[in-house]
């Protein structure tokens, strides 16, 4: 009797700390935010995810009427800007733009000093967009299939840029030059916009870039493009033929999603994904990233899961049958 009385009282006492949690966080998620919010992008300024972060952060802070800061921490493909938030206290105050490669490649290429899955509460899936094949105007190719026939005549000779090993773009570009059977040089820098920088200047002959960042440079005759990533064409670039109609099953775009550290909780993850919900729904968040190339989506953090889960499977696959690696 005494063991069984010792036991219900063990039972009422977790209940009475259960029920006292859900009396503090309730107050706490209602109050959420009562100071500054920061949101990493792990990626420099002046890229895709940046103008992202920086419209969201804006249209958030006036909800909330709380600041919502944009912190760029870049480095690693990601990884670091990734880092910090994962490791960070799990009160909603310090949140990331999670992006393609740092969380669905970059784990299967190298060990990470952090755990997408179980380091990371998703929030919401924030937008995607196209990547676009687009070449130095001084290299004599006007077509997917031509750039193709150049790259096996001139072996070694045809170099591409990406934003930083393992990212999409980088993976984008080693998938196109499996599945064409061409050999390319990688030359990876820190983010977009060096990266794009080297194809303004002819450092290097292409790169399977970000739409949103290379589509100015295209309109002003800098580089040219040939082809969009994405499975068939799209509107954000009209008259631009998609990879796949060269190489038919060719399909990589990026996407972007808002995650906060695991452990937060769920009143204040919901409040952040009303609050995101909200801001996609507004025709002039809608415009701006429609001016950008993005696709405003939205989602439920578990939807967000099991899109960030399909996607990890998927590039693991690419990464694998393509024989991709980290030198």
């Amino acid at each position: 009797m005494h063991s069984i009385s010792r036991r219900i009282w063990m039972v009422r006492a977790a209940a009475c700390a259960v029920f006292s949690v859900a009396c503090v966080s309730a107050p706490a998620a209602a109050a959420y935010p009562d100071r500054p919010v920061k949101l990493t992008v792990p990626y420099p300024a002046g890229g895709t995810a940046d103008l992202l972060g920086r419209i969201l952060a804006q249209r958030l802070s006036q909800a909330w009427g709380q600041p919502v800061i944009v912190e760029n921490k870049s480095g690693a493909g990601g990884a670091i800007g990734v880092e910090t938030v994962a490791k960070s206290r799990p009160d909603g105050y310090n949140l990331v733009l999670g992006v393609t490669g740092a969380l669905t490649i970059a784990p299967h290429l190298r060990k990470l000093p952090y755990d997408p899955v179980k380091d990371l509460a998703p929030i919401s899936l924030v937008g995607s967009a196209p990547n676009l094949l687009a070449v130095t105007p001084s290299l004599p190719v006007k077509s997917v299939p031509e750039l193709i026939a150049y790259a096996k005549a001139h072996p070694g000779k045809v170099s591409f840029s990406s934003a930083g090993v393992g990212t999409s773009v980088h993976i984008a570009s080693e998938l196109f030059a499996h599945m064409a059977g061409i050999k390319i040089l990688h030359v990876p820098y820190k983010g977009d916009a060096p990266s794009v920088q080297a194809l303004l200047t002819g450092d290097v002959s292409m790169t399977i870039g970000n739409l949103p960042v290379l589509k100015p440079y295209v309109k002003s005759g800098q580089i040219r493009a040939l082809a969009v990533s994405s499975a068939a064409r799209t509107a954000a670039a009209p008259g631009v033929p998609a990879i796949a109609e060269t190489l038919p099953g060719y399909q990589v775009t990026t996407w972007f999603g808002l995650f906060a550290p695991a452990g937060t909780s769920e009143a204040v993850l919901q409040k952040i994904q009303a609050g995101v919900a909200t801001a996609l729904q507004s025709p002039d968040v809608k415009a701006q990233l429609e001016r950008l190339g993005i696709d405003a989506v939205g989602s439920t953090p578990a939807e967000l899961a099991n899109y960030v889960a399909a996607e990890s499977k998927r590039f693991g696959e690419v990464i694998r049958s393509a024989g991709i690696h980290v030198n």
